[in-house]
């Protein structure tokens, strides 16, 4: 595991109430991410954690609270667009994967890298090709025509064609075949070595534990637990709820 050399904050979450209708989804969240850090951020269905990371990439309103990226300045995710979001530097893979599937996988990876006017486009493209060779077997290929774990890569790898410096991760694991669940979290290991920050959302609780830095538990939309992912990973109540250990 990459620790971060020095613990600035690049992202704070201040209070966050995100509601559908009559719903509340979260009650006033509150967390920090540290730059270069994987944080993980457990919790059965419905605790509420695809709603914080829609939040924070612009995609779901807030009802209160604040949401402020902290990469050059201090930027107000809540009150910016998602499209602005992607180009301060956060990406978001969501659940599902979202993928284009009438598209061939290269226009898939190409729109990741829309925003971009730099040179640097096409190294990152071999960049991400090499982080999944499977990938470029299949660059002509109709993405929705890609088995499951193939879509995952490809979503992460439009995500890195954006270049960016913190990277949402939702339910990376969910379907995928053991062998493939170990591979995608060696390259989310491998993206963090680089220097990008990683908000992890994951029900395999032993792999995202496994891999993080700091950890939080949320629970029907409240944090109930914090800390270093090993201290967290040792927490009686999440080894019986979470990891099935007792």
């Amino acid at each position: 595991m990459t620790v971060a050399a020095a613990t600035e904050t690049v992202l704070k979450v201040r209070d966050l109430v995100v509601r559908y209708g009559s719903i509340e989804a979260l009650h006033g969240v509150s967390l920090r991410i540290e730059r270069g850090r994987i944080v993980c951020l457990i919790g059965a269905n419905g605790a509420g954690k695809s709603s914080l990371l829609r939040a924070i990439s612009g995609l779901t309103p807030i009802a209160s609270g604040e949401i402020v990226y902290c990469d050059h300045g201090e930027l107000r995710c809540h009150k910016t667009p998602a499209h602005r979001m992607v180009a301060a530097g956060i990406s978001h893979v969501p659940e599902g994967r979202g993928i284009f599937a009438n598209m061939r996988v290269e226009e898939n990876l190409m729109l990741g890298a829309y925003l971009r006017r730099d040179p640097g486009v096409r190294d990152d493209r071999e960049r991400v090709l090499a982080l999944f060779p499977r990938l470029r077997e299949r660059l002509r290929q109709m993405a929705g025509t890609l088995s499951g774990g193939e879509q995952q890569m490809l979503a992460i790898g439009r995500a890195l064609m954006s270049r960016p410096k913190m990277l949402l991760l939702d339910e990376p694991s969910l379907g995928l075949a053991p062998i493939l669940v170990e591979q995608i979290f060696q390259v989310i290991q491998q993206i963090n070595a680089t220097g990008t920050t990683v908000l992890l959302v994951e029900q395999n609780a032993h792999m995202a534990l496994s891999i993080a830095h700091y950890a939080y538990v949320l629970e029907t939309g409240t944090i109930a637990l914090e800390g270093p992912a090993k201290d967290v990973r040792g927490n009686d109540s999440v080894r019986k709820a979470y990891l099935g250990e007792e």
